[in-house]
């Protein structure tokens, strides 16, 4: 490998032998986040079952090179697609073929607004729609907005983190097409109320979309592990949407997450056919074109592996999880959950200290906490459980090390990021 003039990298004049190329590999993956150690809370969602990686790993070796772009060229990951689609649709309370699969969150969202604009459009004439979201709505919903030349119109949320339904009707106008819940946010881990919510889409005959993305495969178990939840899927008259992320909480890699409709005809509005081209018919049920498989085969092999008892034993621990660190939260002196969630994700606030200062105290002691601009935030995952005690004692003397006065509300680390 040279480099250029300018300092860029360019390609290396002879190629270079695979054991080269892996050693450098380690080399530099040795700066990166490190997740297995239980140290992290975000980005990966650890299970903390080796047998369960290890399938997932044969699994993206074995579709390592296909193309999912044609599914009916790759039967196997067509059907893998479909029974996604309906045990997800199960899991929410939709039909089984009511969904289809993205790469992401950000992805499922935006197939969302996407389908929004059209409906708005084509069946109540709305030339230039608004999508209606709470400000803790994933910025997923901006980007949308911006990308689709949309108008998104932010209601502020209250003091315990959930948007109030009456701020959302007095933000309503005749142009509102969507309304927008999470289940639950990601900021602070609370679940909107998504019954009030959807309940006024409903009387205006408007869309609602329920961001589930973290709670799609956490909900249907933490309800029935003894965790209150209130409603928030397709049981829900109203909801005509939502986003879930198999790569959260259905404990797969990155990316898969699927976008569910009330009904199927609102899925094909997200559908793109185009056959005035020389090449023939090009087809697509999302925006993506060339799809890899590996994410595919990988989320349909960790719910087949997992199935309703693994994601119990799964959803049991990541309870005890949170309790454990609930408890070393509350046992901490200057640090508190604020506001109060519904969820294992959480912002632990530092009242009269600076947060990114005790965010950067815990970050010497080796743990990763992303940092908010109010506090710093967690997302327990099953392998938490093993490092709670260590996290109370560290957290201790991380608020020991930051004195009291000159707080700065300003957060220091970022979710996302361009390169």
């Amino acid at each position: 490998m040279s480099s250029s003039d300018d300092g860029s990298t360019t390609l290396p004049a002879e190629g270079l032998s695979p054991e080269e190329i892996l050693g450098r590999i380690d080399e530099a993956r040795s700066g990166d986040l490190d997740w297995r150690g239980g140290r992290a809370f975000s980005l990966v969602y650890h299970p903390g079952d080796e047998a369960h990686e290890a399938l997932l790993h044969q699994v993206a070796d074995r579709y390592l090179h296909e193309n999912a772009l044609n599914p009916l060229r790759y039967p196997s990951l067509l059907q893998m697609e479909l029974d996604l689609g309906a045990m997800g649709g199960a899991l929410v309370h939709t039909g089984p073929d009511c969904a289809a699969v993205t790469a992401g969150g950000t992805y499922s969202i935006f197939c969302a607004v996407l389908t929004a604009r059209e409906w708005a459009r084509h069946a109540r004439g709305i030339a230039e729609p608004q999508v209606v979201t709470p400000t803790t709505a994933h910025p997923a919903f901006a980007k949308a907005c911006e990308y689709l030349d949309i108008e998104q119109v932010r209601v502020p949320v209250e003091g315990d983190g959930r948007v109030d339904p009456t701020r959302v009707e007095r933000a309503l106008t005749n142009r509102s097409a969507l309304l927008v819940a999470s289940a639950p946010n990601y900021p602070y881990g609370t679940i909107d109320p998504v019954a009030e919510v959807a309940a006024l889409a409903d009387d205006r005959g408007l869309l609602c979309h329920v961001d589930a993305c973290l709670g799609g495969f956490l909900l249907p178990f933490w309800e029935r592990v003894g965790e209150p939840v209130p409603p928030w899927d397709f049981r829900v008259e109203g909801v005509t949407s939502m986003s879930a992320d198999i790569h959260k909480y259905g404990y797969t890699f990155k990316g898969a997450s699927l976008v569910l409709y009330r009904d199927r005809d609102l899925l094909k509005r997200q559908y793109f056919w185009y056959d005035d081209w020389p090449g023939g018919l090009y087809a697509s049920s999302t925006p993506a074109g060339t799809r890899p498989a590996p994410p595919i085969a990988g989320a349909w092999a960790s719910l087949m592996h997992l199935g309703d008892s693994g994601f119990m034993a799964m959803t049991q621990q990541v309870a005890e999880a949170n309790r454990a660190f609930r408890a070393a939260i509350e046992a901490t002196d200057g640090v508190e959950i604020a506001p109060a969630s519904d969820t294992p994700v959480m912002q632990v606030t530092t009242p009269g200290r600076d947060h990114n200062a005790v965010g950067a105290a815990m970050d010497a002691r080796g743990w990763n906490l992303d940092l908010q601009q109010g506090g710093m935030h967690l997302m327990l995952s099953p392998y938490h459980l093993g490092v709670a005690d260590r996290f109370g004692e560290d957290l201790a003397a991380a608020v020991a090390d930051v004195p009291l006065g000159d707080v700065d509300t300003e957060a220091v680390g970022t979710y996302g990021g361009i390169a």
